[in-house]
């Protein structure tokens, strides 16, 4: 009987004592895994403004004639506009032969003329002379010239930097959030498991657009940045 008896206690002690083990052992594996958000509105800081004018002519060396004074007239518009000397990059010339049609449509060899087409690209930290050129552009029709102007791209230089101030703050909003749900719970927040950086945006200021893989806004110059990062921790 004393030999069952002592069984029967050894038993018990071992159950409660397995237990115990076993909800130490479970709450070692619980975490908890939360999102941290963190955003700053921003100002663009350097814009680029892309255009081109083209020429065409039965002739290649009557459109290079034409074209010569377009690009005349084109500088001196830049230079009336604040343009600095040497700022506007004309890139290389595109010269595309224009073939004829058959009667059903289908380009023959016969050449029928050529279109030159002159790229151009000024770039600036003066925001507000680029928006004016792309705007005041219009003026070169008038000239008999065929100018097409791009919008803007404004960007922000400093995304690197900003990259890191957000992802800092955006851990810190993490760290908040799951001590907020671990506190409501009765736990702890333990050590950190794992974390990750999710989608970094760059959007106009007030929109609500959101890519999956994230976006860099540059059609307005004012803007909103936002990280977000996913972190997950252990709980006691």
């Amino acid at each position: 009987m004393l030999l069952g008896i002592c069984l029967a206690v050894g038993m018990i002690v071992s159950s409660i004592i397995a237990s115990r083990a076993l909800e130490r052992i479970k709450a070692a594996g619980q975490t908890i895994r939360v999102k941290g958000t963190a955003q700053m509105d921003i100002v663009s800081d350097f814009a680029t403004w892309r255009a081109s004018y083209s020429v065409q002519a039965p002739q290649l060396a009557a459109a290079y004639e034409k074209l010569k004074l377009d690009t005349e007239a084109v500088k001196k518009f830049l230079n009336g506009q604040g343009v600095p000397e040497g700022a506007a990059n004309f890139e290389p010339v595109l010269n595309t032969t224009q073939y004829g049609r058959n009667e059903d449509g289908y380009p023959t060899n016969e050449i029928e003329g050529y279109l030159l087409t002159q790229p151009l690209e000024v770039q600036s930290e003066n925001l507000d002379l680029v928006t004016r050129l792309s705007k005041e552009s219009a003026s070169l029709i008038e000239q008999d010239i065929g100018f097409s102007s791009n919008p803007p791209s404004y960007l922000y230089t400093k995304i690197e930097d900003l990259k890191v101030d957000l992802l800092g703050a955006a851990t810190k909003d993490a760290l908040r959030r799951a001590g907020a749900l671990a506190e409501n719970s009765g736990s702890r927040v333990g050590r950190l498991r794992s974390a990750s950086q999710g989608v970094f945006q760059i959007t106009p200021r007030f929109s609500t657009e959101i890519e999956d893989y994230g976006m860099s806004d540059t059609t307005t110059v004012d803007k909103t940045a936002k990280a977000v990062v996913t972190m997950e921790f252990s709980i006691k």
